[in-house]
């Protein structure tokens, strides 16, 4: 059988998602690095696949998808993985709710300042911060009172948000001030399957 191809990034967040839930639901993935520095992403080749020329890309034979949440959210159709992806309207709803909170409130607070600490993004670090402190204080209460994200089992809500997260202190933010969001990364890394950032 032919794998879906990932094409990845390493240190990207939003890559380490997909390679986090394809090995938490045990969905196998052929996973293909591009070497952004080289600027393999502004090849031709690559644009043909995703006119955005980004990283993350899922290339399912004649199916191709770009945008994290996107993939997270075929890969887990495709595989009937249910208990990520819960088909009940409200339970669905739930998980879409972390899924745009991951790349709006959490991609523009400590993934932003991740990007400027490690990868001299030129991005305005103190709006991050700012951005990051009502973010986190918001998740700190609600998995203070929410085993996880979006239900009682762990969803694409998790895989989604854990990431950028977890990855906060990497753009400076210490997550001393929210025990709760250390003790829900903790669930998310006792997860049987789990991967770190470097696997």
């Amino acid at each position: 059988m032919t794998l879906p191809i990932l094409y990845n990034c390493p240190p990207s967040g939003n890559c380490y998602k997909v390679r986090l839930f394809g090995s938490l639901a045990g969905v196998p993935l052929e996973i293909r690095d591009v070497d952004l520095v080289a600027g393999v992403q502004k090849t031709a080749e690559f644009t043909a696949l995703n006119p955005w020329q980004q990283v993350p890309v899922l290339q399912d034979g004649k199916t191709v998808i770009w945008d994290s949440q996107a993939i997270l959210v075929y890969l887990a159709e495709k595989y009937g993985k249910t208990s990520w992806w819960p088909a009940e309207p409200a339970a669905r709803a739930r998980v879409v709710e972390w899924l745009s909170i991951s790349v709006n409130e959490i991609q523009h607070g400590p993934a932003d300042a991740r990007l400027v600490k490690k990868f001299d993004y030129p991005l305005h670090y103190d709006d991050a911060l700012t951005a990051s402190g009502r973010t986190l204080t918001i998740i700190d209460r609600h998995v203070a009172t929410h085993v996880w994200l979006a239900g009682d089992e762990p969803t694409l809500a998790d895989c989604a948000a854990y990431p950028y997260l977890a990855l906060a202190p990497e753009g400076g933010i210490a997550l001393d001030a929210y025990p709760a969001l250390r003790q829900w990364i903790s669930r998310v890394e006792s997860l049987p399957g789990y991967i770190n950032v470097e696997n």
